[in-house]
């Protein structure tokens, strides 16, 4: 009845009033597999942040006593080849675990979208030699690319995410560089040339913020690889150095003592796992919800 009382322009101006973030949001709710990847998501970085508020073990503090003890009351994961808390050091590694997907796509984004947008925008000569450095880059295996960066650059956290946002650039130039292409020659675009708009506002002001979604999906996906990138690094001695905590770190150290303590690598190697799966579900998620071919 209410609905009856409305005028019909009212009626129909209410039922588009939709904004697309709102549609996404509406989407992303419905999507379970998102909010269960969401959910583990925001675990982890909860882990992180209130890792240095929880009454926790000191993570780098060895007790010769309590060397490779099993899951108890006192050490839930029990303790490593050091004594060490596993508990704490999962709590503490997971900062640097989220903290390389983050710098590590931040870098990715600084370096690889302008250089994207320069490339789809201009085309020609511009676009001939982005394109031929970035097939050269994405020719060689992602992890192999990040090792040599790492191994160059030197073993330290720092190093190890400068590695893997610079390997990851070729993926977001081309990411980037194909959605200009397809937007520039939207009817909007060639309106706003037709009127004298510069280049540079129509690329900034309108090319730009059409090429975001995309761009939000691949960090999200991006994210799990440049975890499981940290872990493999650190897990190779040239991410984390000893004795600060990281996943791939307590991996190595899990693996030298597989038979007498096998709980070593059984927190480490899980919080990988589920770390990964949760920003893939999340961005599949997105993907899903970003889509405006999806209803």
């Amino acid at each position: 009845m209410a609905d009856a009382a409305l005028p019909a322009g009212a009626a129909g101006r209410s039922a588009g009033a939709e904004t697309p973030l709102r549609r996404a949001w509406r989407k992303l709710r419905r999507n379970r597999a998102a909010l269960i990847g969401g959910t583990i998501v925001l675990v982890f970085v909860l882990m992180a942040l209130l890792a240095p508020l929880l009454p926790l073990a000191d993570p780098l503090k060895s007790n010769f006593l309590a060397i490779r003890k099993p899951p108890s009351a006192l050490h839930w994961f029990g303790t490593d080849e050091l004594g060490r808390d596993q508990v704490s050091r999962l709590f503490f590694g997971a900062q640097a675990s989220l903290l390389a997907g983050i710098v590590s796509v931040l870098i990715a984004l600084g370096v690889g979208v302008p250089v994207g947008l320069a490339a789809g925008w201009y085309g020609g000569w511009v676009d001939a030699v982005i394109s031929r450095i970035t097939e050269a880059l994405l020719a060689c295996p992602f992890l192999i690319l990040a090792i040599a960066f790492a191994a160059v650059l030197g073993p330290s956290l720092t190093n190890a995410m400068i590695a893997i946002g610079l390997s990851a650039v070729p993926i977001f130039i081309r990411l980037v560089r194909g959605q200009v292409i397809s937007v520039k020659t939207e009817d909007f675009v060639e309106g706003a040339r037709a009127v004298g708009v510069r280049d540079s506002v129509i690329l900034f002001r309108h090319v730009a913020p059409n090429t975001l979604p995309p761009i939000v999906v691949q960090s999200t996906l991006f994210m799990a690889q440049a975890i499981i990138l940290e872990a493999a690094l650190s897990f190779l001695g040239l991410g984390q150095q000893p004795p600060s905590p990281s996943w791939g770190q307590m991996l190595n150290v899990a693996k030298n003592f597989m038979e007498q303590a096998p709980w070593m690598s059984v927190a480490p190697g899980a919080a990988i796992f589920l770390a990964v799966l949760g920003f893939n579900l999340l961005g599949d998620g997105l993907r899903d919800a970003l889509d405006p071919k999806e209803s």
